[in-house]
């Protein structure tokens, strides 16, 4: 079967919203690539798909210009054998790595957790998740309850399991991510409870971990502090340094929040449960 690759160029800043958009308008799959100035966009779409006429409706939902394209011809096999040269072992601190499936773990005594490109978001590759499980590495001592709240491909559940998480529990709203993260929790030896939002059963956690964008962020204020117990963190990314005052507003009046890491734009705040 033949797919159809669309890449693009597109600020840091635009690139994660349009790639969800991407998705929500059809493509099977979309892989980021963050460069010095620009972060490229390749999205995967079925053979007979209209390019312009997907991208443009990603782009409107997305709340942006459309950016120029390329569109080309992908056969099965060639879009594997890019997918595994694009994607290879990425090291976390001292202790954690994401090896995909077919490469050897660089040091299989640490935390290794298996994870291939697939159709939810969380390779590792991007900044707000390299945020994440640089700080998951540094600071998880064991024993944690964990919440990955919006966990796509799971990565963070799993990262956090790896680094002893006592308990995990994942939501995602897309049921197709929920599938993907199960499946990467079986093979990684992990028990993972995911379930959509609603289905999440009552409690509250050590570590709630959040890493979508801004605007979902601050509608989820409410329930992302009920689900944090007192003396607990949240973790919250996706966000852009410009957002990372009015998101950490959001969340002020019950946790004392800090701008704890940042990269390419893209920060990560730490809430303290008061």
């Amino acid at each position: 079967m033949a797919w159809l690759s669309i890449t693009m160029e597109v600020a840091p800043a635009q690139a994660e919203a349009l790639s969800e958009a991407l998705m929500e308008a059809g493509a099977d799959s979309v892989d980021l690539e963050p460069g010095a100035m620009l972060t490229r966009l390749t999205a995967l779409a079925g053979h007979d798909a209209d390019p312009a006429g997907l991208l443009a409706s990603a782009a409107r939902s997305a709340g942006v210009a459309a950016p120029e394209f390329r569109a080309g011809r992908v056969e099965d096999e060639d879009w594997v054998r890019r997918s595994q040269a694009q994607f290879g072992p990425l090291r976390f601190g001292e202790r954690l790595w994401i090896v995909p499936s077919w490469r050897e773990a660089p040091e299989p005594r640490a935390a290794v957790v298996r994870l291939d490109p697939g159709l939810a978001f969380g390779t590792g590759s991007h900044p707000s998740t390299r945020l994440m499980l640089s700080f998951l590495e540094k600071e998880m001592k064991g024993g944690e309850r964990v919440l990955d709240y919006g966990c796509g491909s799971g990565i963070l559940a799993i990262a956090a399991a790896k680094l002893g998480a006592g308990s995990l529990a994942a939501v995602d709203t897309d049921p197709q991510a929920l599938e993907v993260a199960r499946e990467n929790a079986r093979l990684n030896g992990v028990e993972l409870q995911a379930c959509l939002p609603e289905e999440l059963p009552a409690g509250v956690h050590d570590l709630v971990l959040a890493n979508i964008l801004a605007g979902p962020l601050l509608r989820l204020a409410p329930e992302l502090t009920a689900r944090t117990r007192p003396g607990g963190r949240v973790l919250l990314s996706g966000i852009l340094e410009r957002q990372a005052a009015e998101v950490a507003a959001a969340y002020a009046q019950r946790f004392s929040t800090r701008v704890v890491a940042s990269e390419n734009s893209w920060v990560l705040i730490e809430g303290a449960r008061r």
